[in-house]
């Protein structure tokens, strides 16, 4: 199979026409998220190996700054702190390292936000279900059908599509476009 970026481009053009779909549902997790942000919540992101990199990614656009300058807000994604993951998993398994965290650090009204391409990441399934018992609001952004965390947040997002990749690409667009609904109430 020969790879194309013509290819790629199509794809993912096919695909964000799919994801529109899911428009209102995005549009009511802004909302959501930027509520609790603005009003002193703190948003905690979570996800495993690329997925990781898109949680540290949206935590980092809201305590820096995504387009505009305005107040730092609290954010902070449970993939990023090497000593807690390595200490937790050490300790208590992989399958801990979100929810202990969340354990420590997460009250009602918090948001939780994990990503994953599989939805089937024991640790995603921990962190949700600790977040939950503890009165935070929950959501879920996943691909390949949601697997296992499918029905388990407040409100989540399937990525229709089978390629992690494409699946990520999405995640992020979402990612991105809450900040902008975030940034405008900001001004």
């Amino acid at each position: 199979m020969t790879v194309s970026y013509r290819a790629q481009i199509a794809a993912t053009q096919q695909l964000m026409s799919a994801m529109l779909t899911h428009a209102d549902a995005i549009e009511r997790i802004a909302v959501r998220i930027a509520d609790a942000v603005l009003g002193q919540h703190t948003l905690y992101t979570c996800g495993n190996g690329g997925s990781a990199a898109d949680a540290g990614h949206f935590a980092e656009e809201l305590s820096g700054r995504y387009r505009t300058n305005r107040r730092a807000l609290p954010a902070l994604s449970l993939s990023i702190d090497a000593l807690a993951m390595s200490c937790i998993a050490n300790d208590f398994g992989y399958d801990q390292v979100f929810a202990r965290q969340i354990e420590a650090h997460g009250k009602a009204g918090d948001v939780l936000v994990v990503f994953s391409t599989s939805g089937n990441s024991v640790s995603i399934i921990n962190a949700l279900s600790t977040a939950r018992a503890r009165g935070m609001v929950t959501i879920a952004l996943l691909g390949k059908g949601g697997g296992t965390a499918k029905g388990m947040a407040d409100a989540e997002i399937i990525v229709p599509s089978m390629d992690s990749g494409r699946t990520q690409e999405m995640h992020i667009q979402i990612v991105h476009y809450i900040c902008e609904v975030i940034e405008q109430r900001c001004l």
